[in-house]
């Protein structure tokens, strides 16, 4: 079950947009995991200093959990939010190391060196998935087909920055086009 405590709420302007089905939103979180004890833990992700994140809402481009209580929120809202596994990155799956051949990996940046922990990329047949190496050998690499932050509870804090409506392309693909988007 989820959390959700919204520490500020814009102005009630009859036509002021919210977040619905079919609406670009570009916010500004903040991301930690929360301890087994229940405490926040160190910051791993934030967008604040650089540019908002966009996503298309309703189309499942955020974690399921934070788009539920992004719903109905308006330019200038915040919200901060415990998220379970369920509407996170799920649960760790315990079948999902594979070993594939490291010609196979695509990394970000060239590395001098593979180590286990290094976050990678493989084409599959459902197309393009995250992984991190686990293992490395000399011609393969044990990879973990699960999300790196699978199986945790998380907390983020949200700042909505933006909301328009989607385009009818956007729509059609499912994402967000243009800035902050996929450009094809």
């Amino acid at each position: 079950m989820s959390e959700v405590d919204v520490s500020k709420d814009a102005s009630e302007a009859p036509d002021e947009a919210v977040i619905e089905m079919n609406k670009v939103v570009s916010f500004h979180y903040r991301l930690a995991e929360v301890t087994p004890e229940g405490k926040r833990g160190d910051w791993r992700e934030e967008s604040h200093g650089g540019e908002p994140l966009f996503y298309l809402h309703g189309f499942h481009n955020v974690v399921v959990g934070l788009e539920k209580a992004l719903e109905g929120k308006k330019v200038g809202d915040a919200i901060e939010i415990t998220l379970q596994p369920d509407d996170a990155y799920g649960y760790r799956r315990p079948n999902s190391m594979q070993r594939v051949p490291i010609k196979h990996l695509q990394f970000p940046s060239p590395p001098k060196k593979i180590l286990p922990g290094m976050p990678a990329a493989v084409d599959t047949n459902q197309g393009k998935r995250a992984v991190v190496v686990v293992k490395v050998g000399k011609f393969n690499a044990d990879v973990d087909f699960n999300h790196p932050l699978a199986g945790k509870i998380l907390y983020y804090e949200v700042q909505v920055e933006g909301i328009r409506d989607a385009s009818d392309e956007e729509i059609a693909h499912g994402h967000v086009h243009g800035v902050g988007g996929h450009h094809h």
